[in-house]
């Protein structure tokens, strides 16, 4: 799946990675070091894990394969 959205950093204890889009948040698995930027316009290309529970619980998780950053 490929969602375009913004990179958010939440506040949930030591802190969680998100991908907002226009109408849903997702919490951000595996996301390298290059995408942890906070309000980076990106496109990211991975697989929505039904079998990943978190503590932030912000929203479905994102296991990101690769990115894009978007002008």
């Amino acid at each position: 799946m490929n969602v375009t959205g913004t990179i958010e950093k939440k506040g949930f204890g030591p802190g969680t990675w998100a991908l907002v889009s226009a109408d849903k948040t997702y919490e951000l698995k595996d996301a390298p070091s290059d995408l942890k930027k906070e309000g980076l316009k990106v496109s990211v290309e991975g697989e929505v894990r039904d079998d990943v529970m978190t503590f932030a619980m912000i929203g479905p998780v994102l296991q990101v394969s690769s990115f894009k950053v978007i002008d």
